[in-house]
């Protein structure tokens, strides 16, 4: 214990700058919070299927819960049940154990629905394309709206790719 707080004691301030950040969105939170609105009416909900991914892309995911992001305060959110998504919001390569959950989770959600493959292993079957078991990219078996590349994808273009497809979702419903 005494070893660490002389340490500390001995540690000098970092003199460090912080990198700068990219937050020209956040000047756009409310146009859109608008634009979901203005689309549906209410907040956007989003299930998020993981067909077999090494968890990357769930991380990068789960940074938009938190107060940086802040995508709740977007008007987006989470689901449990593809039954009350508009969104599905999937990563990892289609395995052959998660085709089945997968194609179940899209015909359960209400029309009309959207398709976001996020992660490269969703949008082109990744380092595991030529595995015995996977099905390939997520395109063989949905139809797919929108396709966020990065491996993992950073949270931001993910949220690029979530607003994407709601702008592909307000195109399609207007008469």
């Amino acid at each position: 214990m005494w070893q660490l707080l002389k340490q500390i004691a001995t540690t000098g301030t970092p003199t460090q700058r912080l990198p700068e950040g990219d937050d020209a969105w956040r000047s756009e939170g409310h146009s859109i919070q608008q634009e979901i609105l203005d689309v549906l009416g209410r907040a956007l909900c989003i299930r998020e299927i993981d067909a077999g991914s090494c968890n990357g892309c769930e991380l990068e995911i789960h940074a938009l819960n938190n107060p940086y992001y802040n995508i709740e305060g977007l008007g987006i959110k989470f689901v449990a049940s593809p039954r009350h998504a508009d969104m599905l919001l999937v990563t990892g390569p289609l395995t052959l154990n998660m085709k089945e959950a997968v194609l179940r989770a899209y015909e359960a959600a209400p029309h009309p629905k959207l398709v976001v493959a996020a992660g490269e292993c969703a949008c082109t079957g990744g380092m595991f394309k030529e595995s015995y078991a996977v099905c390939g990219p997520l395109s063989k078996l949905l139809p797919v709206d929108v396709t966020v590349p990065g491996c993992p994808p950073p949270p931001i273009d993910i949220l690029r790719g979530i607003l994407a497809a709601l702008r592909v979702k307000r195109t399609t419903l207007k008469p």
